[in-house]
């Protein structure tokens, strides 16, 4: 007869479910730093779907993810989770695992009781009308990641997934290892392969961010087994080895540069100038490693923000940047000449489908791919060790923690198929890099998007605004101008042909104007040969905060103010500047 309560470590009878279990489990009202939202419960042992598995645990793999549902933000995964209807107001996180099937659903037919397994993240609905048309899961409105997106994930004794998400553990691992690497590789692999003609192919130069990472370390990997050529960027030579190990042709350390960042305006060309020679001699740097003078035919992004420029710049004619997540930030820049001209991709990858999952995991199998496990920890660390993730002291590689496995080093049934070095990382090696943003934070659709409340004062444009223009005809020398600016004490200038306005000449443009010419040269340009055209504007009704936003989306510093459609004034950041600090 099954007990009601098995310990941890304490593994039931195959097949015996107990009614309750252990479990790490977060709530809304802890929300915050990971050592305060994870508490240990003891909570029902979830029910299972015709087509899901009930998996006992063994050991679990840490990720990112939930270090974001413990603080709560950029979303509420247990609110969003109660909105769509399911009542349970805790989450129990936790997105890869290894561990033994112990019940499967009525249509479940691939799984048995008694097979050791690893699990994948991607959920989705098998009734969704786009997954039964034969389309992408991937690409249907019904996709979550397990343990983030979906309650009862790993950190529990008992785990709930769809069958499809179970795959062959390795034999040749233990139980640590073989929960650490799936969702990396899963990522890694359909961002590699997944792509058409431009997927991974032997020959091929494939540029590989963070190769000492969690996703790095696996598609170095991965490049290599396809018999194409890897180069690892790493933030220190002490990294080298480790990437070299694991089969890169060599490693580029990014602290050796330093043109990272959005592209400077393209008028502005000192600034472009100096940036095209830092990404000439990135690009050197890639050929010196080589040994030739070739291009990257895939660069494998992550950071996103500060990369992306360089990355699309050094791609090969007719090659791919494709890019799972923005750990430096979103907003990358993109000189389109470059994207156009020389018929580079730009491609967006989340995770990976069934088959891409199955795919790489028989690379596993065969012993072609090492977990990079850097560490591994007890059950009782789980809040410890998603702290080291929040405050970026964890070290760079694969982390797990055991859950229902005794003993570290248990599991492996087998040798490896394959005798491959085994890397290991420097001591002492831990994050250098900022915090990545979130890389599963649900996207508002038009029909789920929900109106966000601005906090504001209710200061409009009008209250702020300098009315009047000072304005200047398009055939005005820049001398003329910049005497009005100087006079006028004023940084721009509205350019009127006809009763309208068609542009603006800035101190910024005017500066632009005299890069490479005699003052001479530059005052006698005229003023509708160097301004900016047509003129930035805002209505004087609108909220002081709305027209903040619409200059720093356009990275500018002032908007013309219209009334009635007519320009009668201009509001720049310096007038916000005064007052906040109350002038």
């Amino acid at each position: 007869m099954a007990k009601e309560l098995y310990n941890l470590g304490e593994q039931p009878p195959l097949g015996v479910i107990p009614q309750k279990m252990h479990a790490w489990l977060i709530r809304a009202e802890r929300f915050g730093k990971p050592t305060e939202a994870f508490q240990q419960e003891v909570v029902d042992v979830p029910s299972i779907a015709d087509d899901e598995v009930l998996v006992y645990v063994m050991a679990a793999g840490i990720n990112y993810n939930n270090v974001w549902a413990g603080l709560g933000i950029p979303v509420n995964v247990i609110g969003a989770r109660n909105k769509a209807g399911e009542k349970e107001e805790f989450h129990i996180g936790g997105s890869d695992a290894s561990g033994i099937v112990y019940k499967i659903g009525k249509d479940v037919t691939h799984v048995k009781v008694g097979d050791e397994v690893v699990i994948h993240c991607g959920t989705w609905d098998r009734n969704c009308a786009w997954v039964k048309s034969g389309g992408d899961p991937m690409y249907s409105p019904s996709f979550r990641i397990w343990g983030y997106e979906t309650n009862f994930g790993s950190f529990a004794q008992f785990t709930k997934v769809q069958a499809q998400q179970c795959m062959p553990k390795p034999k040749h691992m233990n139980w640590e290892e073989a929960s650490a690497y799936v969702l990396v590789a899963a990522t890694a692999w359909r961002m590699l392969h997944g792509w058409g003609k431009n997927a991974v192919k032997k020959g091929d130069v494939a540029l590989i961010w963070g190769g000492a990472g969690g996703l790095g370390s696996m598609a170095i990997q991965i490049a290599k087994a396809a018999g194409a050529t890897p180069i690892a960027m790493v933030s220190g030579e002490d990294k080298f080895d480790y990437c070299m190990k694991l089969g890169a042709k060599g490693c580029i350390n990014r602290n050796e540069f330093d043109h990272w960042g959005m592209l400077p305006h393209w008028k502005d060309n000192v600034g472009y100038a100096k940036w095209l020679k830092g990404v000439r001699a990135f690009g050197a740097k890639i050929w010196e490693v080589l040994g030739e003078k070739r291009a990257p035919n895939i660069v494998f992004e992550h950071p996103g923000e500060t990369t992306i420029p360089t990355s699309i710049f050094v791609c090969d004619t007719g090659g791919m940047v494709v890019v799972c997540a923005g750990t430096t930030g979103y907003n990358a820049t993109v000189d389109l000449r470059y994207l156009w001209m020389r018929q580079k991709r730009l491609q967006g990858s989340h995770f990976a489908n069934t088959e891409q999952s199955k795919q790489m995991n028989e690379l596993a199998v065969r012993g072609l791919l090492d977990p990079c496990l850097s560490r591994a920890f007890p059950y009782t660390d789980i809040p410890h060790v998603h702290q080291l993730m929040y405050e970026n002291k964890h070290p760079h590689g694969n982390m797990a923690v055991l859950v229902g496995a005794k003993e570290f080093g248990l599991g492996a049934s087998s040798k490896a198929p394959l005798a491959i070095l085994h890397p290991i990382l420097p001591k002492g090696d831990v994050h250098t890099t900022p915090h990545p943003y979130p890389m599963s934070a649900p996207l508002p659709g038009i029909a789920e998007a929900e109106a966000i409340k601005i906090a504001d004062d209710g200061t409009q444009v009008k209250d702020l605004m300098h009315r009047g223009i000072i304005a200047c005809a398009p055939g005005d020398t820049v001398g003329q101008v910049a005497k009005i600016m100087v006079d006028k004490e004023i940084h721009a200038v509205v350019v009127m042909d006809g009763g309208k306005a068609v542009g603006v000449v800035s101190q910024t443009d005017m500066v632009l104007a005299r890069q490479g010419r005699t003052s001479e040269e530059a005052r006698a340009m005229k003023a509708g040969d160097i301004m900016t055209p047509g003129c930035a504007t805002c209505d004087a009704n609108i909220l002081l905060s709305e027209a903040v936003s619409l200059m720093t989306g356009r990275r500018m510093h002032r908007l013309i103010v219209t009334e009635n459609d007519q320009p009668t004034g201009v509001i720049s950041m310096t007038d916000v500047v005064r007052k906040i600090i109350g002038e």
